[in-house]
């Protein structure tokens, strides 16, 4: 009997602590949980401010667009007869170095505001990595040729179009040839 009671005291005494503690586990989940939503709709604030930018920035972009449509002057191709870039190469030729050159006095001489687009294109053969690595270096051969010729870098830009781009089909020696050049797109 003795040993009866001291087990149901034993057992009040835990059932007591298990009652006052799990009293102080919800106070302080209340509390964690108040901070918890505070932080969330501390969130969701930066997030909104964060949406709003982005939109603002689509907004820009997309006016700056607009403003560009129907603002292209004229292009220079670099590929003809007297200009080939040659398989694997991205020098300049003397004739691509007079073309430019001439090119370089016409743009100084109009004394124009424009942007200059330096596209570089090649034929299929070799690797697209390869291709859009050479397609860059043609481009920056003649924005480097320009600029030394007087024109700002800040009016340039290049892309590589690698033989994502061909003007023909990429079947004949030929072909290949005419794919592989450089374009200058003039925009005011």
């Amino acid at each position: 009997m003795m040993r009866t009671l001291k087990m149901a005291a034993v057992t009040g005494l835990v059932m007591t602590g298990l009652a006052v503690s799990g009293c102080a586990t919800k106070k302080y989940v209340n509390t964690q949980v108040g901070e918890v939503g505070a932080r969330v709709s501390t969130h969701d604030t930066q997030i909104g401010e964060l949406d709003k930018t982005s939109r603002e920035a689509l907004e820009r972009a997309t006016a700056a667009g607009k403003l560009a449509e129907g603002k292209f002057m004229y292009s220079m191709v670099l590929s003809d007869d007297s200009v080939k870039f040659p398989v694997n190469v991205a020098n300049l030729s003397p004739e691509a170095e007079q073309r430019l050159n001439d090119f370089a006095e016409k743009l100084k001489g109009e004394n124009k505001n424009v942007y200059l687009e330096i596209q570089g294109h090649t034929d299929n053969s070799g690797a697209p990595a390869y291709n859009e690595e050479l397609g860059e270096k043609r481009a920056e051969t003649v924005r480097k040729f320009l600029s030394q010729h007087g024109v700002a870098l800040n009016r340039m830009a290049t892309i590589s179009y690698g033989a994502e781009a061909p003007v023909v089909a990429n079947d004949t020696r030929e072909n290949r040839a005419q794919n592989r050049r450089v374009v200058v797109m003039v925009l005011s």
